[in-house]
């Protein structure tokens, strides 16, 4: 999955909105103003510069993933044990980073707040908002 794509998944998520806090090359996508991934097309942490993308991730399976994959690794500049950094080099398959946007996704629109969550269980079903 190159750049391109991943940032037009992360724009299909339900109610995801872009916004530039940082720098205009990091884009954070946010669910009900909460963070689910960052992304960037020149990653500071890849040793070519590649893009890369933050995204929230179980602890456990934070690690396991980084066991599995060299493209990730703890997340850069954000809580090592609840983010990694996916460096987009092509060496994950594009299914396997769908379900890491969509885990992360998932995980922070479980921390809503109950009145959020239930705005957004109005429009979208389970599928939609827990997909794994």
């Amino acid at each position: 999955m190159d750049f391109e794509q991943a940032q037009h998944y992360l724009s299909q998520k339900p109610e995801a909105e872009l916004s530039y806090p940082f720098d205009p090359d990091v884009m954070v996508f946010k669910v009900m103003n909460k963070m689910f991934a960052l992304i960037s097309p020149s990653g500071g942490q890849s040793p070519n510069k590649q893009a890369q993308m933050n995204l929230k991730c179980d602890p456990d399976q934070a690690q396991e993933l980084r066991d599995l994959f060299e493209a990730v690794i703890p997340g850069y500049h954000m809580n090592k044990r609840h983010w990694n950094t996916v460096i987009l080099d092509g060496s994950i398959p594009n299914s396997e980073i769908e379900r890491m946007i969509d885990h992360s996704y998932g995980l922070v629109v479980k921390g809503l707040r109950k009145a959020e969550l239930s705005q957004l269980m109005l429009h979208y079903s389970e599928d939609e908002l827990f997909r794994e």
